[in-house]
């Protein structure tokens, strides 16, 4: 029989509608708060009989341990933070292992998403308040006057783009062989008139494509450099669709800057009739679950989404326990994922 069978009559909090405290189990025990809290927490010294009824009371009482509460009165939050965007098919698989690397190793995530009307200033000014112990935070403003508060304050890790910046690690792909290996592989298929889509959308969006620059001239086909300036996004893909079908004469391949941007581009030339691969092969940039999809199967440069997990982890962890060593700047490595939206170049 519960104690509540018992006649005896709830806590407030009960009749309420809100959470028992520790208090609450206190008063309805009649012991101390005191008591309470070194029977909750674990600690030596209340009697076998104490603790019992204690728990006994806590569990029919409905009581849960308030973990904010407990890290107010703590140095230690044991909190990361990430900054990102629910957009990218890449980042939200990152955030989602991270997750699981986090609890293993005992800390917690608060995540800040990036959106037209959330910048990095307010998502990050957001995570602070959370009293994170590090920042992870992709492709942030760099003139962003919080983020530069927050490097002075606690580790800062910045993943996405590669970042100029003395006081704070740089986790990023590495894209030059990741660009090389895509139009290595479209030049053993034939191909020379190699487009890119891509260019804009940031520092990210320059890197790219001045990745693909050089890795057409080390194939020797600097002559065929091909850039048609656009972003990330499937609308962004499908802009640079158009823009190649206005043309008199289509490339026999399309490298893009990322998988979204592939994946417009993709619907738009497959709807005008335009065979994939067999007139023009496509390549996107991350490998993410949409490159996969069955109704895409779009070739692309895989980015390993556990090395990056690992690089950024043991970089902020060994900041948070105290290394003050020199900025590290860490490039990930790529390989090449072959699907079905690449074949041997076309006749012309």
């Amino acid at each position: 029989m519960s104690i509540a069978d018992e006649g005896t009559t709830l806590p407030r909090a009960a009749s309420a509608g809100r959470m028992p405290t520790m208090k609450d189990i206190a008063e309805h025990v009649g012991v101390s708060r005191q008591l309470v809290s070194l029977v909750v927490r674990n600690v030596a010294g209340p009697s076998a009989e104490s603790r019992d009824r204690i728990l006994q009371a806590a569990a029919e009482l409905g009581y849960r341990p308030n973990t904010s509460a407990r890290l107010l009165r703590q140095r230690r939050t044991r909190l990361i933070g990430v900054g990102f965007v629910m957009e990218s098919p890449f980042q939200v698989s990152f955030v989602e292992r991270l997750f699981a690397r986090a609890a293993r190793e005992g800390f917690a995530l608060a995540l800040g998403p990036v959106t037209p009307e959330r910048s990095t200033d307010v998502v990050i000014a957001e995570l602070m308040e959370e009293r994170v112990e590090a920042l992870i935070v992709f492709n942030p403003e760099r003139d962003s006057p919080v983020l530069a508060e927050a490097r002075d304050l606690l580790p800062v890790a910045v993943l996405g783009e590669w970042m100029d910046c003395p006081d704070a690690d740089n986790i990023h792909v590495d894209e030059a062989a990741g660009l090389r290996q895509a139009v290595q592989h479209l030049v053993e298929l034939g191909h020379a008139d190699i487009a890119y889509a891509g260019g804009l959308g940031g520092s990210l969006g320059i890197d790219r494509a001045e990745a693909y620059r050089a890795a057409m001239g080390e194939a020797g086909l600097a002559d065929h450099v091909d850039v048609v300036e656009v972003g990330f996004t499937e609308e962004d893909g499908a802009t640079a669709a158009r823009s190649l079908l206005r043309r008199d004469r289509l490339p026999t391949a399309v490298v893009c800057g990322g998988d979204q941007c592939a994946v417009g581009l993709l619907t738009v030339v497959r709807s005008r009739g335009v065979g994939v691969p067999e007139t023009i092969s496509v390549v996107g940039f991350d490998d993410s679950t949409v490159a996969a999809l069955s109704y895409n199967q779009l070739t692309s440069v895989h980015q390993d989404v556990d090395a990056t997990i690992d690089a950024t982890w043991d970089t902020l962890t060994t900041r948070i326990e105290g290394d003050t060593a020199g900025r590290r700047v860490v490039a990930t490595p790529t390989s090449l994922t072959i699907r079905t939206t690449t074949g041997p170049a076309a006749s012309r």
